[in-house]
């Protein structure tokens, strides 16, 4: 077992901030680095993050607006 396998992403934080913290910050940027299929085109792909909020698919060129670490907002009901 490696030192990363738990916090995984946030590992380059070693013992540093709390494992909370890092355990927390590395489920949004699992998020966000995730692969999520374009609602527009249908491509299976990793989209581009043009600003907070702002999203670009690579393989169509569309652009959005969606949650600051994700595509879209989670709903919630």
């Amino acid at each position: 077992m490696g030192r990363t396998d738990v916090v995984g992403i946030a590992g380059r934080f070693g013992a540093r901030y709390g494992s909370t913290l890092r355990k927390k910050w590395r489920d949004v940027m699992q998020k966000r680095y995730a692969k999520y299929r374009c609602p527009y085109c249908g491509a299976l792909t990793r989209f581009k993050r043009i600003s907070i909020g702002i999203w670009k698919c690579p393989k169509c060129g569309t652009v959005w607006a969606g949650a600051a670490y994700t595509p879209w907002t989670e709903r919630r009901g």
